[in-house]
């Protein structure tokens, strides 16, 4: 089947229906907000947008007016992993980073009013004092204001399978005495997902074996509260956050198996998961022998239970057969991190030290259902372990403009970690890692930045991976590995951004990512297979992100938002030696969305899509491709004025995105093993339908 032609058309589609009523349009009239004709000026290489720029919009948080800056594109944290490190998201907040990491980058940045907002400036990374950032980068400046509260209630509901959500929302309070700023937030996550229908299962020579007739449904809720506290003394500047998080997740999946010969039976899949954490940190900066110092410290926890059974029953009366598994997990993290920076004539400099200490313990179990109906516990005692990870870090950075236009920032220094291991294996091992930055940014004309960015990373590793898993709902288990070591990378890209005047704004970024030990699934001893390494691999592409404003086409008040991903990988298979793609990569994403704020009134509508294609997975024993789409499809109509609200309703997927699933499991290792069955699955998602309302007070 080719996707392409159906994102083609449905592109057409949209774009026709952004000409259409243009061609009716009247010019605007009363005292509706003129649109953005024109860029923001740009002042020292920066280009500023001032609340008004953002007024057709109503925005209430600084989230919402950053997601209507013309080709900018939010990048949060790129891997949840141990320790601070350098900046890697691309926002600041009066020019400085956000450090907490239990709060998501667009939780933060939703709790800061829209009032707060003085403007947003986006800037090329490389001529700013914060080492780690390239690129774009978005300052947002705000101002103390006195007490102000904002609320966001998201409701969803769908026709098919899925239980409806009415309890994803969040409220803070912002505010302000003397010295000290606060923010109070209450929030609840919430996500409801499904699918259903009729799929096939068949034999190695492609003939049917089974049908099967089944429906998942998945709720997932998280409860939350955080406050968060700035304190300004002449300069000396004081942070401090605290969380405490609840998460409730449970799943069901339920299908009748109607084999053509043999006995039905109905197989059901339960899952549990319960757990908490927490996160206390701060900050404080302050100046000291003619430089800055910043002293960062964070301490976080969180503890988990999950548990899935797998029961099938026969309709024959025979005893149902099954098995049970189940973990507790508990992690936990300390940061010490100290930040010195000075200026010696036109350079930067900066000397930043951490040391993390990370703590990680696990209690599997597994167990058989016997005909009697109880479980029985079958011994599994390489899923049980701990791990410890003692890490330090120094890196010196160095950053001076070259000349009025050309912007150096440079940093190198090195890692050194220690893990150790109990359970199965026990084992101490340290690795020392160099790392560093070279980051250049050019505006060599007003509207134009070009940067480029040359990268050492060193990664961490996952320590659930060094432990046995087994996952019930594919009938495979990852088996332990002590032998894993951190993947290495260097990191190329190269972007440039344009000013379109009136149009608004492109921005291409390629990016070239050079793997030295990815981790992956690989055969391990024993005849099993796990998360283990390969000697290298790589990843290339490109993202284009753009804002067009369809202003200058008559279709006053209107914007196409685009954002295209294309990118191909390289690894050698570590079971046939050939080359193939990495498992599980985006190879295509392509996002349109198109909004119309209707002038001279609070209406707004739009409609989008989103296509995307990824790589197939690869096992040992199995090879597949698990992916939703190929194209969910919205639309929207929001009102920006109901009793100071905004309210909009959302509709999602008409296209018929569907869940789906085709992989082909072998007898043994896939490359010298017959076919056991292919799983052949296309079911139903169905429509969504949201409405959120969100406003101050």
């Amino acid at each position: 089947m080719s996707h392409p032609p159906a994102a083609a058309r449905l592109l057409a589609f949209l774009l026709a229906g952004a000409a259409t009523p243009a061609l009716a349009q009247e010019a605007p009239t009363g005292d509706a907000p003129p649109p953005v004709a024109d860029p923001p000026a740009a002042v020292d290489g920066r280009q500023s947008y001032t609340p008004a720029d953002f007024a057709r919009f109503s925005p209430k948080s600084a989230l919402d007016m950053l997601n209507n800056v013309p080709g900018f594109q939010i990048k949060a944290s790129r891997d949840g992993g141990r320790g601070l490190g350098q900046a890697n998201e691309n926002v600041l907040v009066n020019g400085q980073r956000l450090a907490s990491k239990s709060d998501s980058l667009f939780d933060q940045l939703a709790r800061i009013p829209a009032t707060s907002v003085e403007r947003i400036d986006i800037v090329d990374g490389a001529t700013l004092s914060i080492p780690g950032l390239s690129g774009q980068v978005a300052d947002i400046i705000t101002r103390a204001d006195a007490m102000t509260g904002q609320f966001n209630w998201r409701g969803e509901v769908r026709p098919h399978f899925a239980h409806p959500g009415y309890l994803n929302a969040d409220v803070s309070l912002k505010g302000s005495k003397g010295q000290l700023e606060y923010t109070l937030a209450l929030a609840n996550e919430q996500g409801r997902g499904a699918f259903g229908g009729e799929y096939r299962i068949l034999a190695g020579d492609g003939s049917l074996r089974e049908t099967r007739d089944g429906r998942l449904w998945s709720d997932f809720d998280a409860p939350k509260a955080s406050a968060n506290l700035t304190w300004n003394r002449g300069g000396d500047i004081a942070h401090l956050n605290a969380s405490y998080r609840r998460v409730y997740s449970t799943f069901d999946e339920s299908e009748d198996r109607l084999p053509l010969s043999g006995v039905p039976r109905n197989r059901d899949l339960y899952g549990r998961q319960r757990g908490y954490d927490y996160e206390i940190g701060g900050d404080y900066a302050f100046d000291l022998a003619g430089g800055r110092l910043k002293l960062i410290g964070l301490d976080r926890f969180d503890r988990t239970r999950y548990s899935e059974d797998a029961v099938i029953a026969f309709a024959d009366g025979s005893p149902p057969v099954g098995g049970r598994y189940a973990q507790v997990t508990e992690s936990g993290e300390v940061i010490g991190r100290a930040e010195f920076g000075w200026k010696w004539g036109k350079a930067d400099w900066q000397i930043a030290a951490e040391a993390a200490f990370n703590r990680f313990d696990k209690d599997a179990s597994l167990f058989d259902l016997s005909p009697s109906g109880a479980f029985v516990e079958v011994p599994f005692p390489q899923g049980d372990g701990g791990v410890r990870e003692d890490r330090y870090e120094a890196i010196l950075s160095y950053g001076r403009p070259i000349t009025d236009k050309l912007t150096m920032q440079l940093s190198a220094g090195a890692e050194n970690s220690t893990i150790s291991q109990s359970g199965a294996n026990d084992l101490s091992r340290t690795f020392t890692r160099p790392k560093g930055a070279l980051n250049l940014g050019w505006a060599p004309e007003k509207g134009l930045d070009i940067s480029f960015n040359v990268e050492r990373l060193v990664g961490q590793l996952n320590f659930g991976d060094f432990l046995a898993r087994a996952f019930l709902d594919q009938g495979n288990q990852n088996s332990n590995n002590a032998e894993l070591v951190p993947t290495q990378s260097w990191n190329i890209t190269a972007a440039i951004k344009k000013d379109l005047g009136k149009w608004g704004s492109t921005n291409l970024r390629f990016f070239d990512r050079r793997f030295e030990d990815f981790i992956d699934i690989v055969p391990l001893p024993g005849g099993g297979e796990g998360r283990g390494n390969i000697d290298r691999a790589r990843r290339r592409g490109f993202e284009w992100t753009s804002t067009f404003n369809l202003d200058p086409m008559g279709f006053k008040g209107a914007k196409l938002d685009t954002n295209v991903i294309l990118q191909t990988s390289a690894i050698r298979d570590p079971l046939t030696g050939e080359k193939r793609q990495i498992s599980n990569l985006w190879r295509q994403r392509v996002e349109m969305n198109l909004r119309h704020d209707i002038p001279a009134t609070d209406w707004a509508w739009g409609a989008g899509f989103e296509y995307s294609r990824n790589t197939p997975y690869y096992r040992v024993f199995e090879v597949g491709r698990d992916w939703e789409g190929p194209v969910f499809d919205s639309y929207f109509i929001e009102h920006k004025d109901v009793l100071g609200m905004t309210v909009r309703l959302q509709a999602v997927n008409f296209a018929n995105a569907r869940h789906r699933l085709y992989r082909t499991v072998y007898a043994g290792p896939r490359n010298s093993s017959p076919v056991a069955f292919i799983e052949d699955r296309s079911q139903l998602i169905g429509p969504i339908f949201r409405l959120s309302v969100k406003g101050t007070f």
